[in-house]
């Protein structure tokens, strides 16, 4: 078997995908590819990028330049959210959505939610805690960002007051996406309101043998 992907390890993106191949136990290899980001960290900062996203044979496989890209035995995807859901579909539908179209779409949901709702707000609150200069960085942002993930992490904490995982009572494809957010959530040098519900979900991703692919803080701190 052949399964190729393009992204880096510090991408929440590519952390989605490192998550849904550990928990297949899928074999792959990894290229380091990026506009943003490089070993130096980010490119505000003058490091140079991973490059190889705006090469003519990157784009011919993804149009938009972006991370990660799979390439699974000749079957190319891109957006991580539809690879998770692919993945899931193709190796082991029973674990990742219980086998059900009912499973399927509350899974579906929360993965969308996820992309709507949390990624813009966690995005800002990065830039302006860690990949930013300090020069450059906005603590009024700063701030909005974080008030805004309280809002919506707060909708998480009521939804892991009716089910143990953010889907259903079991592990879904819809705990992906989450475990990655509420990891950066809890690493972020913040003020956080007590969320315990959150708190027992956190604990119960934790311990999933998976968690180690994503779970090195600097994979979610390093800018």
């Amino acid at each position: 078997m052949t399964f190729r992907m393009w992204g880096r390890p510090t991408s929440a993106r590519t952390q989605k995908v490192l998550l849904a191949l550990a928990e297949l136990g899928i074999e792959h290899e990894l290229i380091l590819a990026s506009a943003t980001m490089g070993p130096g960290g980010h490119v505000s900062k003058g490091a140079e990028p991973f490059g190889v996203v705006d090469t003519p044979a990157y784009r011919a496989m993804n149009p938009n330049g972006t991370v990660p890209t799979i390439d699974d035995n000749g079957y190319v995807l891109w957006e991580s959210n539809a690879i998770v859901q692919y993945l899931g579909m193709k190796y082991d539908p029973v674990l990742f959505y219980g086998g059900t179209a009912e499973t399927l779409g509350s899974a579906s949901r929360w993965m969308m939610w996820e992309n709507d709702r949390l990624i813009p707000p966690m995005h800002e609150l990065v830039m302006q805690l860690i990949r930013l200069p300090e020069s450059q960085r906005d603590p009024a942002r700063a701030e909005a960002a974080r008030l805004r993930l309280i809002k919506e992490f707060a909708i998480v904490e009521g939804q892991l007051g009716k089910t143990a995982h953010i889907a259903a009572d079991r592990w879904t494809m819809g705990d992906i996406p989450m475990t990655i957010r509420t990891h950066r959530w809890h690493l972020l040098d913040i003020e956080r309101p007590e969320m315990p519900n959150l708190s027992r979900y956190y604990d119960r991703v934790r311990a999933r043998p998976s968690f180690a692919a994503i779970g090195d803080p600097a994979m979610h701190l390093e800018g």
